[in-house]
């Protein structure tokens, strides 16, 4: 028997200059709050953003400045979700408030502005994952073992029985008082019933259960009016007609298994088993990007297929992306890294394949399995984009969780390192702060002694 030969395989992650001319974001701040890992940033308004994390901590940041606002404590253990509770359009008062759940089993109220503790619930049987909001509606769900239906003032309306010991991992809304919940490797479909003449009680009611994943389910987002997309560990990608639920594409091949081990048993320490978890979409009117294990990919919603792909983005799993304006696209790892990327057209069509096992059509055709046979037709068919790097910022020492963009503010960070960074432009700070000086000149008169 040959004896399994180890071969550690240079990782092919594009790489920058020290000059990164497209990049922005050439001043920081560093915000020190927290004292364990810092997992969830949420945007407030304009100026205010959240965090939270593990310390079960949260805190009010103004994103222009990186002063600390307020810090609100009542969680024991390790915060699990984070959302914003928008004020009702009738409402005099329009405090911003957010909800916080927490591996205690609680959720929290809190109003941002004042930093009070508006309402407590504590009656939970299990740890609540995720929140979502109906503002159409006014009320709020919360997903742990249960899924379970509230009102403004914190009034339980109506509750699933036991879903999961897993529980729920995502929820979001769809069309005709719907929601959908990942639980597992499960899509459930729930309906509200709202209070009518004839009844005046909530309930909540199981439709269908989804069963096309063969994983667990880690992302699950809304994509545009028509549809919603979901990701599983073992990187299966399904998008879905948002109103009868039936599968419109799919890719389940993201990892061709005779990479692990060829006819030497080589073992190859790059292919790592998360290299192809989806643990997060963003989109836009035209694509959907997926963060898949370390690579990124664009889909094109209209013509069906990739556009463009990095399958090294970063070294290790990249936890999370967004789009930015001018074609521009932003990733963060556990590596400790963040990426700005450039969505580009290229000036000539590389004569190369169609890489197979990544979104082959998704579903829509298979690729020619003859890997020496002419290409003319992938060619013909494919799409002259790329995901170039235009900016590398290093700053976190450790797994950058998530982050928020600002147009006006820059780009906030938090990560493992229990610190949060707030990106600057630097061009933009230094056009304020010469303007602030000129104006305190011209205010004690000295502008006009100068001139």
């Amino acid at each position: 028997m040959v004896a399994p030969r180890l071969i550690i395989k240079k990782s092919p992650l594009q790489t920058i200059g020290e000059e990164q001319t497209q990049n922005p974001y050439t001043e920081l701040l560093v915000l020190k709050a927290h004292h364990d890992i810092v997992r969830f940033l949420v945007q407030l308004d304009e100026y205010r953003f959240a965090s939270a994390g593990d310390d079960g901590i949260v805190v009010v940041w103004n994103a222009q400045t990186g002063e600390k606002l307020l810090e609100l404590n009542g969680h024991t253990q390790k915060i699990t979700a984070i959302i914003t509770f928008p004020s009702l359009e009738v409402c005099e008062e329009k405090n911003q408030l957010i909800l916080t759940a927490s591996a205690d089993r609680t959720v929290i109220v809190w109003d941002c502005d004042t930093g009070r503790q508006v309402q407590k619930v504590s009656c939970f049987q299990s740890t609540v994952k995720c929140l979502i909001v109906l503002q159409r509606l006014d009320i709020w769900l919360s997903g742990g073992n249960d899924l379970c239906v509230w009102n403004r003032k914190l009034d339980l309306l109506c509750k699933t029985s036991h879903l999961s010991d897993t529980g729920i991992s995502a929820l979001i809304e769809i069309p005709k008082n719907c929601v959908v919940a990942a639980v597992g490797k499960e899509l459930i479909i729930f309906r509200l019933v709202t209070p009518t003449g004839e009844s005046l009680e909530w309930d909540i009611l199981e439709i269908k259960r989804l069963l096309d994943h063969q994983d667990n389910i880690l992302s699950l987002v809304n994509i545009n009016d028509l549809s919603f997309v979901t990701g599983s560990h073992v990187g299966e990608m399904i998008i879905w007609n948002i109103l009868d639920w039936t599968v419109q594409a799919r890719e389940c091949n993201f990892w061709d298994p005779s990479a692990q081990l060829d006819t030497q048993q080589e073992i190859k320490l790059c292919q790592k088993p998360n290299d192809i978890s989806i643990h997060h979409f963003t989109w836009d009117e035209e694509n959907v990007f997926a963060a898949v294990g370390r690579g990124l990919y664009v889909y094109n919603l209209q013509m069906k297929r990739v556009i463009a792909c990095q399958k090294t983005a970063h070294d290790s799993s990249v936890l999370h992306i967004a789009k930015l304006p001018n074609r521009q696209l932003i990733s963060c790892s556990e590596d400790g890294s963040v990426r700005i990327w450039e969505l580009r057209e290229k000036q000539q069509l590389a004569a190369e394949p169609v890489p197979t096992g990544f979104f082959n059509m998704w579903g829509f055709g298979r690729v020619n399995k003859q890997a020496s046979q002419p290409v003319k037709k992938q060619q013909e068919n494919a799409t002259p984009c790329s995901l170039e790097l235009i900016g590398d910022l290093i700053g976190h020492s450790s797994s950058v969780e998530m982050f928020l963009y600002f147009e006006d503010h820059g780009l906030v960070t938090c990560s493992a390192d229990h610190l949060i960074i707030l990106w600057k432009n630097g061009e933009r700070e230094s056009g304020l702060r010469s303007l602030k000086l000129f104006q305190k000149l011209e205010e004690n008169g000295d502008l006009h002694l100068a001139v």
